[in-house]
């Protein structure tokens, strides 16, 4: 039996084709052939079947391809479909909650509960955090024991700062956007992103 993620993929899948991907095409500059659209989404190829809306990565240029999980194929339909028409970024960053359009609530979680257990994996591993982040094109950022300027999408940033625990304080993470970034993606999307980068971040650590 399909999983609500898989059935809401796949839902996303079915209504992609209906969205017009020659606008696609030109707002983002994408490749693209008769059968696929393809897109860079943290440091790998992505492709979208433009008749089923299926979505793919490869890491050997095309030569063999894996299905898309739910995270990375959300956050790829969300951009290409309902980002804004003259989305463009403000060239200043700040934390998620403090975002132009979010409303503040108590119901905004802080980082540090969303990705509690991903905090707890990179906790003291600043070597390998580096290194990871640099895997993924990341530039380094002053401010954080392990900080860097990320591309998501090559057309989107984002900024991770990292501390590590100590005797006084619990390891710290936080995540910062373009003051944009919802004229591109959904507040929920940029929290999707957010996990991901966080994912390909570890899985890259955990091969060294």
């Amino acid at each position: 039996m399909a999983s609500n993620y898989e059935v809401m993929c796949r839902r996303m899948q079915t209504k992609f084709v209906m969205y017009d991907q020659e606008h696609m095409i030109e707002k983002f500059s994408l490749k693209h052939d008769s059968e696929y659209l393809y897109i860079k989404f943290v440091g790998r190829d992505y492709r979208i079947n433009r008749k089923t809306g299926k979505v793919e990565w490869s890491e050997d240029s095309y030569i063999s391809f894996t299905d898309a999980g739910y995270n990375d194929s959300m956050s790829i339909f969300d951009v290409l479909c309902c980002s804004k028409d003259g989305c463009h970024l403000s060239g200043k960053f700040c934390n998620v909650n403090n975002l132009h359009g979010t409303v503040q609530t108590g119901s905004l979680r802080p980082d540090n509960s969303i990705f509690y257990h991903q905090i707890r994996y990179m906790d003291g591993k600043t070597d390998l955090i580096c290194y990871a982040c640099e895997q993924l094109g990341g530039k380094k950022e002053p401010v954080g024991d392990a900080a860097y300027l990320l591309h998501p999408f090559e057309f989107l940033p984002m900024i991770i700062q990292f501390w590590n625990s100590d005797e006084d304080f619990p390891a710290n993470l936080k995540i910062m956007w373009d003051e944009n970034v919802l004229d591109y993606i959904h507040f929920e999307t940029a929290q999707f992103i957010a996990c991901h980068v966080l994912e390909r971040i570890i899985e890259i650590m955990k091969k060294q």
